[in-house]
Order: C-alpha cells, then sequence, then structure tokens
C-alpha cells in the first residue's frame, strides 16, 4: 500500500500567479522531484505573455474553457494549437511555447511538469514576488533566469 503523502507537500495549496491561479494536486516533494501536477485557472486574457523555454516537459489537459497553446516544432517555427475541453498537449522541454487564454471566459487545465522541481520552485517565488504589488519586468525575468527559464521573444513575433 502506498504511503500517504506527508503534510509538507501542501497538496491543495493555491497561489496567485501573473492574474492566474495555481492550485497543487501533487507537488515536486510528494515525488522526489519526479513531477508536479497543478491545476491552472487562467482567466481571459490570462498566461504568460512571452515565449519562454525551459528543461521540463508539460502535459496541458485543457478541463473548461479554450486555451491557446504556441509551440515551437521540430523546424524551429512556432505553431498555434486552439485547446478545447477534453484536448491533452504535450510541450516537449526544450521547445519555445507559451500558453494564453485568448477567449472571453475562464479557462482551466491540468498540468503535468516532469521533472517537477524547478517549475514548482519558480511558481512558488513568482507568486512571493507579487505578493504585493505587480512585478518589474526585470525582476521578472531575474527570476525566470535563475530557475532555469529563458525567455525567447515577445508572443507578437509568433502570432
Amino acid at each position: 500500500m502506498p504511503s500517504a503523502p506527508s503534510s509538507h507537500t501542501q497538496a491543495g495549496e493555491r497561489l496567485s500567479v501573473g492574474g492566474d491561479e495555481v492550485a497543487f494536486r501533487v507537488t515536486s516533494d510528494a515525488t522526489a522531484g519526479a513531477l508536479l501536477a497543478i491545476e491552472v485557472t487562467m482567466p481571459s486574457g490570462g498566461g504568460p505573455p512571452a515565449l519562454h523555454r525551459h528543461d521540463p516537459e508539460e502535459i496541458y489537459h485543457l478541463a473548461r474553457g479554450e486555451l491557446t497553446i504556441y509551440l515551437e516544432d521540430d523546424q524551429g517555427e512556432i505553431r498555434r494549437i486552439g485547446a478545447t475541453p477534453g484536448m491533452t498537449v504535450h510541450i516537449p522541454g526544450g521547445r519555445a511555447h507559451t500558453i494564453r487564454n485568448e477567449s472571453d471566459a475562464e479557462a482551466q487545465a491540468f498540468v503535468v511538469f516532469a521533472p517537477g522541481t524547478q517549475m514548482e520552485r519558480f511558481v512558488r517565488a513568482a507568486a512571493r514576488l507579487a505578493a504585493t504589488a505587480p512585478p518589474r519586468i526585470e525582476d521578472v525575468l531575474a527570476l525566470a533566469e535563475r530557475h532555469g527559464i529563458t525567455m525567447t521573444g515577445p508572443l507578437n513575433a509568433a502570432a
């Protein structure tokens, strides 16, 4: 019988990151860093505004609403993927991408990062950075870099 997660995993904890709500479902502590599973609720207009890349892979499973995923393909071109409820999209590690809610309604997705430690640390640090006031872009960029996230360009360059 598997052991229950320890109390320090904080599964169910909710944080606000850039206007998106992140609820931890399985923390990286509970998986020895192998993965992080979160539920993201994204308002209309939500999501990271810039293309970025990081080593962990991502899997998005859309539960409700619509999301637009911009993802670099094997030839280095950015593809636009319209995700609707029930769709699952894999984002390979190291590929430029971003996820946006370009619809008029809130969207909700379940997201898995593998490995998970780096991304969980970033999410928690980003929530702390924005807890009292909107952060300066320089601070966000420095935080991303410290957590292995490289900004690759504005989204309008890919649209």
